[in-house]
């Protein structure tokens, strides 16, 4: 999909889309330097949409992972519960029980289903933000997959302003 913008920022909207990884060096960063990218070119309907789009993902990213996480953590916690009402657990310094090992199968496939889930939010924020970084820089649009749009997304060519529509007499009517 091309943009109707004569001359998008693509370096600015490519930028957005890269700085979502400084997550991994400054806390929240994902959501500050992408947000500091939009505001300074906000006006560009290429780069706003771009803004919104990566936002949007980040903010969706970060709540699948606390549901995941939460997810995790009643999933322990039930199978502590079960453990304990059923059989006791011992430790001591030279042995740990856990009662039957069976019951601990259902403990160590929860475990990796959740992990291979959290495995795979993590590739999918990765190559998501690969690839529209790429499409930024070629000018074209993207929308990240599973995304919740929190910041409403306009279409580009859809920024005129309340006060502007009043400016063309076509739109005037009596």
């Amino acid at each position: 999909m091309e943009t109707t913008s004569s001359n998008p920022d693509k370096t600015v909207a490519a930028f957005i889309h890269l700085s979502t990884f400084s997550k991994y060096f400054i806390p929240l960063g994902n959501f500050i330097l992408p947000l500091i990218f939009w505001n300074a070119k906000q006006k560009d309907p290429f780069v706003d949409h771009h803004g919104k789009q990566a936002l949007n993902f980040q903010i969706s990213m970060f709540l699948y992972f606390i549901l995941l996480v939460c997810i995790a953590l009643a999933g322990v916690i039930f199978w502590g519960v079960h453990f304990n009402l059923n059989d006791p657990f011992i430790i001591s310094e030279d042995f740990i029980s856990t009662g039957h090992p069976r019951n601990l199968i259902s403990l160590f496939v929860f475990a990796t289903i959740m992990g291979l889930l959290l495995l795979g939010l993590f590739i999918l924020d990765i190559v998501a933000v690969i690839l529209a970084t790429i499409k930024a820089s070629e000018g074209q649009l993207y929308k990240y997959p599973l995304t919740i749009n929190f910041i409403k997304p306009t279409q580009v060519g859809d920024h005129q302003s309340k006060n502007e529509q009043f400016n063309n007499i076509q739109n005037q009517t009596l």
